[in-house]
């Protein structure tokens, strides 16, 4: 005889629920198994039919001891009672007497069949034929009922569908009554970081386990039993770590020595070493996706980084306690191979650029270099600075060329030494110390420049005037040669009655602004909706930001007055006010100029009802912020390197309002300023100066590290300090007033909101053309040349961004640019009958040398160029200005991209022309004529 089977009290509870209501009163339930459960009996109530019934279980295993159990239950249940006494037990039914079958539910034992049973739960007609032999998975089900019931499963209740709903009700995995379970490893993993899911698997019978782990396994992928393992051994919160640690492990030059540890770690966990490698890597590539996500922009951007972050710094500490540091440190997913990395590049900044650069390129390998973003930026500018420190140092030649390579090169060094001043988050003393280092050989370079600069500033100044400039932009022509040309008539495309109207340019004036806070203010514009522009290059020169010579001293009351009226002047707000009137009287405009105090709005508001009065009107407006100038005295400077638009009071605003009334914007100081980053201890003590004298500047006989000036652009005849580290006040945040470049360059800036409003001569400055050679990785490398540039004259290799690359003129080589016009493949898209034939129905397609030189130039730089520099690579080919970089795109976009396929398309809501080269040559490669 086979052994009968064993049944819970659920498996009763559904015998019940199908048999009461049609047993016709019967109160005995006779069941051909035994009970499964405390003791040999059991006690409770059932819902049935709407009211409830009282239920008792006893396990006989005698004909006597079933009619015995009946009596007393008849006997001990109340006088019109409807409780029911189930007996289990391995009484055949050949041998209970007909006496005491009359009164049991159909006159018979009743067999149990747990399929069934599920099958009735699920409202199936049949259940799939595997799940018949699968005691646990049956079992679980009938255990795991939700109180409202198992939701419907159709005419057939699959395995699938089973145990799916299984994981939902016993692991918390997903919905059980949602039609399907989105189960993938990433689900898995993130489930081991709930507070409880990894413990209630854990509570299950150990024959549930292994059954939800071999399905599992077969689902979501071999890296399931290791990680269920850990669940049942109570450590499945450090599943993701040591998953992390393993594939750390493995990757060690010697993965065998840590096979002992890693087995110790794991414990019972792991079922061989084997399977330690597919865990290792489903571990990577969950944490490599959890990465991205916290690379990314949505909401749950920093969560997911703490996430990340939380596991790998567990992950760490684990390999500390098993002594395997050693062979994980230089890991390319841990915190630790991070950490390692960074020091190595730290270490090689003493040394040549190229293994500086080597050592960048490592640690921006690791997955965690955008998580540790300030970090890596970090070591990113201390490379930059290593290149610039073993760029030839050029001679300052004359105080032109002094201020503009200020502008255009030694500023970018002060931002990048204010960036690393900071201090770095890794709190690494090895680091910190390289970068101390490296700011103080950069600050011996600047201070020769500066010296140099003072030098050349003592002859200029003697004779420099409007008349006699020297080549130099004077701070007092700023605006006739930056914001006059800007309101000049400019002719609208949408017309009216002459289709022309005069420009309104707004003028911002950041008191204090010297060149590094300008590229940072710059970088950060948002170029979907101002255009730098500038004035067109002579012939052999490059297109670049434009910067002014201030005052002498380079201190706000002469300089800024002098600026803002047009000419030589000193005063303070009114004599400002009366200035820049007059200066645009002449020019048949009225103007109005607001200080601190008169553009901030009232509360409630962002500006005032006056400047938006103002800005809505035909009026030049102009407005001062004092932000920087401010900070200089109240500590922010000496704090914090980095400086954004929003850092500027009500410049964003200002901004906007500017864009919404369609002006134009010059962004100019009045003078820079320096920041004293002497070590304590080293520093020069306050020279005493003269009543009413400056921080950096005095009357008297110049002493070391000075210089003594006078001419028509000085206040007399005075001593400027040029060393950064004199100051003749007490302590501040930052000083000015001295002949250092950083205080006398004068940062102008001019944006304009549309095509239309870019003026007559000049033209637009991309940025990938703004930042020095020096900025960006790998500038030695040459990209080929067009032919379009050959047609342009000088030839001007277009490099991206990514590589950090900068046009370089060279001259051009006829014989390879003839090549190149027959090889290029932008040169052979144009020659295809499908290019000429869609060029018959786009309207205002561009010539084709402007196509062909756009695409070689995207080709150069991998893809990928801002709308303003493939504008510049059409421009240069044809001479033709490309004012509405957008526009353009666009235009080529019609051109390029055939049967809605994007050859080429404007990504990143519109700051990016993205070139597919694959598709490109799939359109149109090889139907050449």
């Amino acid at each position: 005889m086979s052994a009968r089977p064993a049944v819970g009290r659920r498996a009763i509870e559904v015998l019940l629920e199908a048999e009461l209501p049609d047993a016709d009163g019967r109160r005995l339930l006779l069941v051909d198994a035994t009970y499964e459960g405390p003791g040999q009996s059991a006690e409770f109530t059932v819902a049935l039919g709407g009211g409830s019934r009282r239920v008792r279980i006893t396990d006989q295993d005698s004909p006597l001891g079933i009619a015995e159990a009946w009596q007393r239950h008849r006997a001990e249940d109340d006088p019109g009672g409807d409780s029911v006494l189930v007996v289990t037990g391995a009484v055949p039914a050949d041998q209970i007497g007909w006496d005491l079958r009359a009164h049991a539910v159909r006159q018979r034992p009743l067999s149990v069949d747990r399929a069934e049973l599920v099958k009735q739960l699920f409202g199936a007609t049949d259940v799939d034929p595997r799940m018949a032999g699968e005691r646990w998975l049956l079992d679980a089900l009938l255990d795991a009922e939700p109180a409202d019931g198992w939701p419907r499963a159709g005419t057939v209740l699959t395995r699938d569908r089973a145990v799916r709903t299984l994981l939902s009700a016993r692991l918390g995995l997903g919905d059980t009554t949602a039609d399907t379970l989105d189960l993938d490893v990433d689900t898995l993993f993130a489930w081991t970081r709930t507070p409880t899911g990894p413990a209630r698997f854990a509570a299950l019978a150990a024959a549930e386990r292994e059954g939800l782990s071999d399905w599992l396994a077969r689902a979501v992928g071999p890296a399931a039993p290791t990680l269920l393992a850990l669940a049942a051994d109570g450590r499945g919160a450090d599943a993701l770590p040591l998953g992390a640690l393993a594939s750390a492990a493995l990757a060690s030059a010697a993965p065998e020595a840590t096979g002992f540890a890693l087995g110790t770690l794991f414990g019972p966990a792991l079922a061989s070493f084997e399977a330690l490698k597919p865990f290792a890597d489903a571990v990577t590539g969950v944490l490599t996706r959890w990465i991205a996500e916290a690379e990314g922009h949505g909401p749950q951007r920093s969560d997911a980084r703490a996430r990340v972050l939380d596991i790998l710094d567990r992950a760490d500490r684990l390999a500390d306690d098993a002594l395997l540091g050693s062979l994980t440190g230089t890991d390319r997913l841990l915190p630790s191979g991070y950490r390692t990395r960074l020091r190595r590049l730290a270490g090689s900044l003493n040394g040549p650029a190229s293994e500086a650069q080597e050592a960048l390129r490592d640690l921006t390998a690791h997955h965690l270099a955008a998580l540790y973003a300030d970090s890596t930026d970090n070591a990113r500018t201390a490379v930059r600075l290593v290149r610039w420190l073993q760029d030839p140092l050029e001679p300052v030649k004359s105080v032109a060329d002094g201020v503009h390579s200020h502008m255009t090169s030694s500023g970018w060094a002060d931002m990048a030494v204010g960036i690393l001043a900071e201090g770095d988050t890794s709190r690494d003393p090895a680091v910190a110390d390289a970068y101390q280092r490296l700011i103080e050989a950069v600050r011996t370079r600047r201070a020769t420049l500066d010296e140099q600069f003072a030098r050349r500033l003592v002859l200029w100044s003697e004779g420099a005037c409007r008349q006699a400039p020297g080549g130099a932009l004077l701070i007092e022509e700023v605006l006739a040669e930056a914001a006059v040309p800007l309101s000049r008539p400019v002719v609208r495309e949408d017309g009216g009655a002459s289709g022309r109207e005069r420009g309104r340019p707004l003028i911002l004036v950041l008191d204090g602004m010297s060149a590094d806070v300008a590229v940072q203010l710059a970088g950060a514009l948002d170029r979907r909706a101002w255009t730098e522009v500038v004035p067109k290059p002579r012939p052999g020169e490059e297109a670049s930001r434009r910067a002014a010579v201030s005052m002498l001293p380079s201190v706000t009351t002469i300089s800024r007055a002098s600026l803002l009226c047009g000419q030589y002047a000193e005063g303070g707000q009114s004599t400002e006010r009366a200035g820049f009137a007059a200066f645009w009287k002449k020019r048949h405009r009225t103007a109005q100029l607001f200080h601190k105090g008169g553009y901030e709005g009232p509360p409630g508001h962002r500006l005032a009802p006056e400047v938006l009065r103002a800005l809505a009107s035909d009026d030049i407006v102009g407005v001062v912020l004092n932000t920087v100038d401010d900070a200089l005295a109240d500590g922010r400077e000496g704090a914090r390197g980095r400086w954004a638009p929003e850092d500027i009071g009500r410049l964003p605003d200002l901004l906007n309002e500017a864009r919404n009334y369609g002006r134009p914007v010059v962004l100019v100081s009045d003078h820079g300023h320096i920041i004293d980053r002497t070590p304590r201890g080293h520093r020069q003590q306050p020279t005493q100066g003269a009543p009413g004298e400056g921080a950096r500047w005095r009357t008297g006989a110049p002493g070391d590290g000075e210089i003594e000036v006078s001419g028509p652009r000085v206040r007399g005849r005075v001593t400027l300090a040029w060393r950064e580290d004199l100051r003749y006040t007490a302590r501040q945040a930052g000083y000015h007033g001295g002949a250092s470049l950083a205080e006398v360059t004068v940062p102008v800036l001019t944006l304009v909101p549309s095509a239309e409003l870019v003026p007559e001569g000049w033209t637009l400055l991309p940025a990938e053309r703004s930042a020095p050679r020096w900025w960006y990785e790998g500038q030695g490398t040459a990209a080929a040349v067009t032919p379009a540039e050959a047609n342009a004259g000088p030839v001007v290799d277009t490099e991206t961004m990514v590589f950090g690359r900068r046009p370089v003129i060279r001259p051009p080589d006829a014989q390879a640019l003839r090549k190149q016009e027959e090889d290029c493949l932008g040169a052979r898209t144009v020659r295809s009958a499908a290019y000429r034939s869609q060029r018959e129905f786009v309207r205002g397609a561009p010539p084709d040398k402007a196509v062909i030189a756009v695409l070689d130039a995207l080709l150069a730089a991998g893809g990928k160029l801002s709308p303003g520099a493939v504008a510049a690579a059409a421009q240069a080919a044809t001479g033709r200005s490309q004012r509405n970089p957008e526009r353009f795109a666009t235009v080529l976009e019609r051109l390029l991209n055939i049967d809605g396929y994007s050859v080429i398309q404007l990504v990143e809501s519109g700051r990016t022309v993205q070139l597919d080269r694959e598709l490109l040559e799939q359109q149109f490669h090889g139907e050449t004529s």
